[in-house]
């Protein structure tokens, strides 16, 4: 079969009005576009957008040779209500937003002539999610043409059956009988890997690399469904830290397809709680959106291979698909980093969170949505869990608990091969059974009208917690009542998913000696008591911290903002981002992910430093917040006043210096945080950790940058394929590169040799456009995104009231 990105030439426009239309390349998320406004209905769910809807159109000729073969479109994703049209006819029609369809346009062409593909994507009705969604088609589309007798798409599927002697099973569907071989081959080289030498590119879209060997083949007859055994001696597992992949190609007549694939077996069980190869894993996990921060929903290949790095350096195993299923580049960067992956189904079942939402389409559709999220995952090696939903409150009703164990089972007939689970929101589940907060349309019209005072669903919550604290939730979810709402629907799924629920595992462990636990969704103050329990039990296989990195929508719910970043806590319009991630926006580390290396025992110390100018003012609630400490010691004209350092240590005792005076030491009570106040002055910051005999066992500092400030403009990576991205940080520094937090201005961007995609800082309040070439700084920074047009050099300017600065990325071929 042959395989062509149809992602260019394409042009775009709200709908009904084609006299604005402009070209664009996908993916592509036309909800940027859009005009923020207070009161409009998607209120703080999408940051205020005025969400319209979108039309878009690709014209293209089908060659003769067509004629003689199948041809197939599949858009991995369409956000939402998509409706394709060809030569002004309907040909499909798929509403659900995250899950990847197939348009069969065979014999429907007009063959030697111009041909026109259009979608509409409808995302006006709202509300219709409750973070950021994007519109349009923000996941790429590809154009396959098959000859008459070939592979089915999606029609190969390997299992490991064993993993000491490696051995797997491959399964071939193909659409009539003949012959097939099947080829086991190893790549020399690593997607994602720049090289600078040609590579060849395969007409099937197939990356060929000189150096793959055939492992093992064999052949047979299929009368449509082929299925054979292979050894592989000497073949390498996949795991987290060593993810050796390779690849199955399977040859049917003149077809020919490639499934890339790991050897591995999950196991979950009692004795020995999740299990990678035979080898218990403790997940160390963060909940992410699918958004890609100052890029909005386009789900580029380079933008989710860099989140998914980024989480994995900063000490993550696992991620969770929060609340739907990630796109396909998104699993190709978890499979060749190591990183595991709970795929998620969505947000609501038959209760709606909001008025437009998906929970009328699910118990019709959800048979034909799990099978097309299994079918995008089951070769994927990283995908170990499924999560059939996020704080459903209908696990708290006999009709909720019956539809769980039937989508459970429905899971377990379409992959026997993985565990799955639920997250419920125990505490909420409970009040949600009271009726507080419970969805109707009358609340959801009043919430239209007033987003923050007559919320309702998960968002009536959110704000609850938000008010009450981080406490109000794990306290609650320790009640009786709680484990009465909760026990059936737990029963009916493989690992019970607790959505801050920390407080319960002890008691729960002992009282159902059968059930596996999981922290599907927890906060970052908590990874310390997590990471200690999970030691002790392996029946509490892992945690998945909310968020690991920041996200658009759900505007302020993570935040810890002053007044001069945020004129107001209302959440209302400006406010864009929730503030919730241990990684910001723009994807720098905060404080809050140092801790987390420390509790999981993947650090020795850290330092966080709470904002000097603002130390002691009022700032924006949230409970999804620990610190908003920073690793910075410069704040020049600061002196004398009073912060707080926070130092992160597995020690006995710790002592913070300041200018080389011991200004306190400290032992850590029940966590690995302790927190110091002192005055601030120029200079340094130090901690030194101790063991109980006084030696030492760790330290690390902190200085304040130079007075001289020089506007730093600094690529994440000197050279990129022609197909990456080049995001590039722009920091207000001094000589040695040393950040200076409290210098603030706009800056203006100009790009040669490439297309500047996005440009803004990590700010959850924030009123300028992603899409222009200006942009404030958040602490002395922000992000700009660059497209290259061509191999060679791409040159960024960046000039602010009172700096300049350039940057050079070299463009040097393709990854393989």
């Amino acid at each position: 079969m042959r395989k062509e990105a149809f992602n260019e030439n394409w042009i775009c426009y709200q709908t009904g009005k084609k006299e604005t239309a402009f070209a664009v390349s996908l993916p592509h998320d036309a909800m940027l576009l859009d005009e923020r406004r207070q009161g409009c209905a998607g209120g703080v769910n999408n940051g205020w957008i005025d969400a319209k809807d979108y039309t878009y159109e690709k014209s293209f000729t089908a060659p003769e040779e067509w004629r003689e073969k199948e041809t197939v479109f599949y858009f991995e994703g369409v956000y939402r209500k998509a409706t394709v049209y060809l030569n002004g006819k309907k040909v499909c029609y798929h509403d659900y937003g995250y899950t990847g369809f197939f348009v069969d346009v065979t014999g429907k062409l007009r063959y030697g002539a111009e041909n026109v593909l259009m979608v509409t994507a409808i995302n006006s009705d709202q509300p219709n999610s409750r973070w950021y969604s994007g519109t349009g088609i923000y996941r790429p589309v590809w154009l396959y043409t098959l000859p008459k007798q070939h592979i089915c798409l999606q029609g190969i599927r390997i299992t490991t059956l064993d993993y000491k002697n490696p051995k797997i099973r491959v399964q071939v569907q193909t659409n009539g009988s003949g012959s097939v071989k099947v080829e086991i081959l190893k790549a020399g080289a690593r997607q994602n890997e720049i090289r600078e030498e040609d590579v060849d590119m395969r007409p099937d879209g197939v990356r060929e690399n000189a150096e793959a060997q055939v492992l093992r083949e064999t052949q047979g007859m299929t009368d449509g469904n082929f299925v054979c055994d292979l050894e592989l001696p000497g073949a390498k597992c996949w795991s987290t830290e060593q993810p050796e992949l390779y690849t199955c190609r399977v040859t049917f007549g003149d077809d020919v397809c490639e499934e890339c694939f790991g050897i591995r077996i999950v196991k979950c069980d009692v004795q020995n709680g999740f299990t990678l190869n035979g080898k218990r894993v403790i997940l160390r996990g963060a909940c992410i959106h699918h958004d890609n921060g100052i890029l909005g929903a386009c789900a580029y290949d380079f933008a989710e291979y860099r989140k998914i790095r980024l989480l994995k350096e900063g000490g993550y195993n696992a991620v969770r698909s929060a609340h739907n299923p990630c796109s396909e580049a998104m699993l190709r960067a978890c499979d060749e980093l190591g990183m595991l992956m709970m795929d998620e189904y969505t947000d609501m079942w038959y209760i709606h969170k909001t008025k437009n939402d998906y929970a009328s389409e699910v118990e019709t559709h959800y048979r034909e949505d799990l099978k097309a999220i299994v079918d995008k995952d089951y070769n994927h090696p990283s995908v170990v869990m499924y999560s059939t939903g996020n704080e459903v409150s209908e696990t708290a009703q006999k009709r909720g608990i019956k539809l769980c164990g039937n989508l459970t089972e429905c899971l377990h007939e379409l992959d026997g091969t993985r565990p799955v689970t639920c997250g419920v929101n125990i505490f909420f589940n409970f009040l949600s059974s009271m009726g507080f907060g419970v969805y109707s349309d009358k609340k959801a019209e009043q919430e239209v009208k007033n987003a923050k005072k007559k919320a309702v669903g998960s968002e009536f919550f959110n704000n609850l917690a938000g008010l009450m604290g981080s406490d109000f939730m794990k306290f609650g979810a320790t009640l009786y009542p709680c484990d009465v709402k909760t026990r059936d629907a737990f029963a009916a799924m493989d690992v019970a998913g607790y959505n801050y629920g920390i407080r319960r595992y002890e008691h729960d462990l002992k009282k159902y000696p059968k059930r596996i636990i999981v922290g599907s969704e927890t906060f970052c103050s908590d990874a310390y008591t997590f990471w200690e329990t999970a030691k002790k039990h392996p029946r509490v296989i892992g945690d998945f911290v909310w968020s690991g990195m920041d996200y658009l929508g759900e505007a302020g719910i993570g935040s810890w903002e002053y007044k001069d970043y945020a004129p107001d806590f209302s959440h209302g319009e400006g406010w864009v981002a929730a503030g919730s991630g241990r990684i910001d926006l723009t994807g720098k580390e905060l404080a809050e992910m140092t801790y987390t290396r420390v509790a999981f025992e993947l650090e020795k110390i850290g330092i966080g430093v709470v904002p000097v100018p603002y130390a002691g003012q009022k700032h924006s609630p949230s409970a999804w917040k620990m610190t908003n400490a920073i690793e910075s010691w410069s704040w020049r004209g600061c002196a004398g006043k009073k912060t707080q350092v926070e130092v992160y240590a597995r020690a006995d005792h710790v002592s913070l210096f300041v200018n080389g005076k011991c200004v306190g030491t400290k032992k850590p009570q029940g966590d690995c945080r302790v927190v110091f106040e002192t005055a601030y002055e120029d200079g340094s910051v130090r901690a030194v950790a101790y063991d109980a005999k006084e030696n030492v066992i760790a330290e690390k500092e902190l200085k304040t940058a130079g007075k001289e400030t020089i506007l730093t403009v600094k690529p994440e990576q000197k050279c990129v394929g022609r197909e990456d991205l080049c995001y590039v940080r722009l920091q207000f520094t001094d000589r040695e590169g040393t950040l200076k937090p409290m210098v603030r201005e706009d800056i203006t961007v100009q790009v040669e040799g490439g297309k500047l995609l996005g440009i803004g800082s990590a700010c959850p309040y924030y009123t300028k456009n992603y899409l222009g070439n200006v942009t404030d700084t958040y602490y002395g920074e922000a992000l700009a995104v660059i497209r290259p047009e061509k191999e060679g050099t791409v040159r960024v300017y960046a000039k602010s009231a009172h700096s300049r600065g350039s940057a050079e990325i070299k463009v040097c071929g393709v990854c393989v």
